[in-house]
């Protein structure tokens, strides 16, 4: 931002998508492996689908460089919030619903699951700014979820 004042910088959270490797497609294979998985539930962020990140940028893309849209950073993630706990419920909700893989998920704390990075416990991310500047926000969460994981399992792209 030092070398360009005038940057449009964008921070979003938790993605997922069908491509690449990321918790919602980690949690369809797991659940081919196991019946039962153990997912935290006290951190708290906002899933947002990659697909819809990109229909954002695609969106407000025209407008980069105007004097409204620059020199700022600006979050922009799925709208709502859950726990990893809450993002396997859903995204097993959705794939049961379809002939999916899924599992039961048992809620955990993060001390049941020690990772070699500390993670936060709250990284809700406040998108309000985004869309007061563009009006327009991400689609819920959930929403996303449904598309990618139908995707997933129809083989759909």
């Amino acid at each position: 931002r030092s070398s360009n004042p005038g940057a449009l910088i964008l921070r979003t959270s938790w993605i997922y998508s069908p491509f690449g490797t990321n918790f919602v497609k980690t949690m369809l294979r797991l659940a081919t492996e196991r019946p039962q998985l153990r997912v935290v539930d006290d951190q708290v962020g906002n899933p947002t689908s990659a697909l819809d990140l990109a229909d954002a940028i695609l969106m407000i893309a025209p407008r980069v460089g105007r004097k409204d849209s620059t020199g700022a950073i600006l979050h922009v993630a799925g709208t709502g919030s859950a726990s990893w706990y809450g993002l396997a419920r859903q995204v097993f909700a959705a794939s049961k619903l379809i002939g999916g893989p899924w599992a039961d998920v048992v809620p955990i704390s993060t001390s049941g699951y020690p990772t070699p990075t500390p993670r936060p416990a709250n990284s809700r991310l406040d998108t309000s700014a985004f869309t007061a500047r563009f009006g327009q926000a991400l689609p819920d969460w959930r929403t996303g979820v449904e598309e990618t994981v139908r995707r997933l399992i129809t083989g759909a792209t």
